[in-house]
């Protein structure tokens, strides 16, 4: 592996981008990593040296803080060779019974934080005429479930995002990958990482049964983080990366019934979809 590259990872206070941080440190990479408290992720990953490690305190909600945090990566390590925005957090709840504000909250964390960290760091990347962008999504984004709609909306948005970014930005040799897994073992299902809202409303059983059955999933999910990290590390280093790549078998399994379902339904509805159009 190429260890004179410099990442950038978004969302390193815990989980997959605690991790993976500290996989690419114990591997000889340049790292910044950004978090709400700058101190305590240099904390959690004590052992790096000044020169090789940059905690940064980032408000995502500032498109000024992560313009900043940007700026002193380069001065510290004269480039960003790879961006990973894994900023996120999860949305349990039906539409009913969620706040307006915190359907704004997710949308600016999860989408346009990744947005906005990608807008900054572009013109570096393109004058390197080089760079990689992984972009965390989640199965979800594709193949969703009940309760989980503005998450999924944020996740779907993601992936379409980054879609167009690839074409975008080709030609500066720039490559992009939106990773979307299933359920990994990260603590994504606590209350850090949660927003959750008990339903109330009489009925949405299909969304309870769902919210039920995914919080009993929380220490058992069959996704194991430190392999994710790998993946993205050896993804960096690959010359073909994938566009979409979904991680987890159960990930499989979902996006290949809803490609399925997706085939047949266009199929049966072909003759409406060209009526559409002149004749």
């Amino acid at each position: 592996m190429n260890t004179s590259k410099v990442w950038y990872v978004t969302g390193a206070s815990q989980g997959l981008g605690l991790i993976l941080v500290q996989k690419l440190l114990q591997q000889g990479y340049r790292v910044a990593a950004t978090s709400r408290n700058a101190a305590a992720l240099k904390q959690s990953v004590a052992s790096a040296g000044n020169d090789q490690f940059l905690p940064l305190s980032v408000d995502l909600n500032s498109m000024n803080s992560i313009e900043t945090s940007i700026q002193q990566t380069i001065a510290s390590f004269g480039r960003i060779d790879v961006v990973v925005n894994n900023a996120g957090y999860g949305m349990a709840a039906t539409l009913e019974e969620t706040e307006t504000k915190e359907i704004s909250d997710i949308i600016t964390i999860n989408l346009l934080a990744t947005i906005y960290v990608t807008k900054a760091v572009l013109p570096f990347m393109r004058t390197q005429s080089s760079g990689y962008f992984i972009n965390v999504g989640s199965v979800a984004g594709f193949s969703g479930a009940p309760g989980w709609s503005v998450y999924s909306a944020t996740k779907a948005a993601v992936a379409a995002f980054s879609e167009v970014l690839a074409l975008d930005v080709k030609e500066f040799g720039i490559k992009v990958t939106v990773a979307e897994p299933s359920g990994f073992r990260t603590g994504f299902l606590t209350q850090n990482s949660l927003a959750y809202t008990p339903g109330k409303i009489a009925g949405y059983k299909a969304v309870k049964d769902a919210q039920e059955r995914y919080l009993a999933m929380n220490g058992k999910q069959a996704g194991d983080p430190e392999r994710a990290a790998t993946i993205f590390m050896e993804l960096a280093e690959n010359p073909e990366p994938p566009l979409r790549l979904f991680l987890g078998e159960d990930a499989y399994k979902r996006v290949a019934q809803k490609l399925a379902v997706m085939q047949a339904e266009l199929e049966k509805w072909k003759p409406v979809t060209i009526a559409a159009d002149f004749n």
